[in-house]
C-alpha cells in the first residue's frame, strides 16, 4: 500500500479548515491528502480478497472529500466525522457490488427442461406458475432438499416453501392463500419464497 502523508497537527487542521471556509480550495485538498492514512486504515476494515486496494480507497477518498466539503465544529472531530463519511461510502460500494453479482448470477443456467430449453434461476425465483423444486432437481438429489430445507432455512421460510410447493404430501397453496394463513401480505410471502430459494440455490452451489 503507498505511503501517504502524515496526518496535519490539531492547530494546522484548523487553520486549513478556516482557509476552506474562506474558499481555498487548496486548503481543502491539503485536508484531504494528510487525512488518507484514514481511508487507508478503514479499507483494511471492509476489504476481501477479490476487493482491489485502490479502488476501496479511491471509494473512500470519495467519503472523505465530501466529509471535508461539509464538516463544521458543530460535528466533532474532523477525524470521527470523515471516518463515518468513509465507511458510508465504501458500505454503499459494496452492497452495490454485491447486489450487481448476485443479479448476474440469477442469469447462469441451471440445467435443462423437458424440451432442452436452459433453466436459469431467475425463471424459477420470477414465476408463480412452475414448481421449483421439480425444476431444482434438474440439478440435484430430491432427497438434497428436503434435507437443506429444514438446515438452511427459517421457520417462517421452511413453512412458506411447503405450502407454496406442496411438500411432505401437503395441498399447494397459492401466496394469496399463504397470505391469508399466516396473516402477512402477499408481497411479503413471495419476498420470503424467492429469498428461501435463493438460500437454497446457495447451498447446491457449494456442492
Amino acid at each position: 500500500m503507498k505511503v501517504f502523508p502524515k496526518p496535519l497537527t490539531a492547530e494546522e487542521e484548523v487553520c486549513y479548515l478556516q482557509r476552506f471556509k474562506g474558499g481555498d480550495i487548496q486548503a481543502r485538498n491539503t485536508l484531504v491528502e494528510h487525512n488518507l492514512r484514514l481511508v487507508a486504515h478503514i479499507v483494511k476494515k471492509y476489504q476481501s480478497a477479490e476487493d482491489d486496494t485502490e479502488d476501496l480507497i479511491s471509494i473512500g477518498t470519495i467519503g472523505l472529500i465530501k466529509a471535508v466539503s461539509t464538516f463544521d465544529e458543530g460535528k466533532g472531530k474532523l477525524a470521527t466525522y470523515a471516518a463515518k463519511c468513509i465507511e458510508n461510502e465504501l458500505l454503499m460500494f459494496l452492497r452495490s457490488k454485491k447486489k450487481t453479482s448476485r443479479e448476474t448470477s440469477y442469469y447462469e443456467p441451471i440445467g435443462t427442461d423437458k424440451e432442452g430449453n436452459e433453466i436459469h434461476l431467475l425463471d424459477i425465483m420470477e414465476s408463480d406458475e412452475k414448481d421449483a423444486f421439480s425444476q431444482i432437481s434438474l440439478k440435484t438429489d430430491s432427497r438434497k432438499v428436503y434435507r437443506l430445507l429444514s438446515e438452511v432455512l427459517t421457520k417462517r421460510e421452511r413453512e412458506v416453501l411447503i405450502m407454496r410447493y406442496g411438500l411432505y404430501f401437503q395441498r399447494e397453496y397459492t401466496q394469496r392463500e399463504i397470505a391469508q394463513k399466516l396473516g402477512i401480505s402477499r408481497s411479503y410471502v413471495s419476498r420470503i419464497e424467492k429469498k428461501a430459494l435463493e438460500k437454497l440455490w446457495r447451498e447446491f452451489e457449494k456442492g
